[in-house]
């Protein structure tokens, strides 16, 4: 979080709402008076944008806004809730009163004296939408779908996409917490169908990350998109179904990322390991995985998509070793179920907006490479 962030929020979120730190303390103040263990305020402001392209027809355009305030008072391993999209004074005041009646009547817990993260910048505080004309966006998709039918006379079809956020966030915390960050996000999308001999088959490609729109459009990108959507379509059209039983697969970097992440990502965040619900639960130390391997959820990749500067809770990311050498080290954390399990938070508390209550989800989760190549993997298997 930069000082700059937080000017950018409070010009954004406070100021037109008439609120200020004093009156952000004043509303914290009341939550903590019925012997609530932490409570926070998250700040939204949220303006989405997307074009999409098929067949040479833009077929939809949207643009929305969202703005709101989240309000979260913890008890124990009880949470309660309630939020508004009204950035009022009374709406947040009536918000906190709904999610303070959690607690049982009890002595009165102080609000901590503010205290700013150390700045950081993975991203620029920039409005993505901004950066190129309405025009060149439908230009730009264009001539996607253009050079991608060009490649091969068996491209039956081409979609193209571009979306663009800009999120700005505050979050006000009990613990002394207050950091604000600017979220800039953009990605475009290609898809193709190919068809020969009367079989059809589909290619994808895109890619994003936190930066504008007029650095994602620029250069070839755009179109070595369109080029691997159409590889992967050709390659399609010549795959054989594969053979029924177990196999050994080797993957190779990009897309089995998910893989690695659904099969083992979310049994490794902190809220299903408290629960014990998770194959990890009360592992650490102990062998998860061959000596090869390691994992790791990293925050702090420059202008990535899963980056942030801080998480949900105001917390700065990092990166944490999850499995180290096939050891199990660590869980991804929120604050909550950091506290509870008398751990420390790894800057993954996640919110999937103002109306929703954080959990411990990942940034970037990724398995680090190994010492052998992939041909000499493949020879030993």
């Amino acid at each position: 979080m930069s000082a700059h962030s937080l000017k950018i929020a409070e010009t954004t979120i406070l100021a037109p709402s008439g609120l200020d730190e004093q009156r952000l303390t004043r509303v914290l103040g009341g939550l903590m008076s019925r012997g609530i263990d932490y409570a926070d305020l998250y700040f939204q402001s949220s303006r989405e944008e997307s074009w999409s392209l098929e067949d040479g027809i833009v077929k939809e355009g949207s643009h929305s806004i969202e703005q709101g305030v989240g309000v979260r008072a913890i008890s124990g391993e009880k949470t309660g809730f309630a939020y508004t999209d009204e950035l009022l004074l009374p709406a947040l005041e009536e918000a906190s009163d709904a999610a303070r009646a959690i607690a049982q009547s009890g002595g009165r817990n102080a609000v901590k004296a503010w205290s700013r993260p150390a700045s950081r910048a993975l991203y620029l505080p920039a409005d993505p939408l901004d950066t190129v004309r309405d025009e060149d966006k439908v230009a730009w998709l264009m001539r996607i779908d253009a050079e991608t039918r060009r490649i091969d006379p068996r491209v039956k079809q081409v979609m193209a996409s571009l979306a663009a956020v800009h999120e700005v966030v505050l979050v006000a915390a009990s613990d002394g917490t207050l950091a604000a960050d600017v979220r800039p996000l953009v990605r475009v999308n290609v898809s193709v169908i190919v068809e020969q001999g009367g079989r059809r088959e589909q290619g994808y490609s895109g890619g994003g990350g936190r930066y504008g729109l007029d650095e994602l459009l620029c250069g070839d990108g755009p179109l070595a998109h369109g080029r691997e959507a159409v590889r992967q379509a050709l390659v399609n059209l010549e795959a054989i179904a594969a053979q029924a039983g177990t196999m050994t697969v080797v993957l190779g970097p990009g897309w089995p990322g998910i893989l690695l992440h659904e099969a083992i990502g979310h049994g490794l965040e902190g809220d299903f390991n408290r629960k014990g619900t998770s194959a990890f639960s009360n592992r650490i130390g102990q062998k998860v995985a061959v000596d090869e391997i390691t994992v790791v959820d990293d925050g702090t990749l420059d202008r990535r998509r899963g980056s942030l500067n801080v998480d949900d809770e105001g917390t700065p990311t990092k990166c944490t070793v999850l499995i180290e050498n096939g050891v199990l080290r660590g869980y991804i954390q929120d604050k909550m179920n950091a506290r509870l399990m008398g751990q420390a938070p790894t800057g993954n508390g996640r919110r999937e907006s103002f109306a929703h209550m954080t959990l411990p989800r990942m940034t970037n989760t990724y398995m680090r490479a190994g010492t052998r190549e992939p041909g000499e993997i493949i020879a030993s298997v």
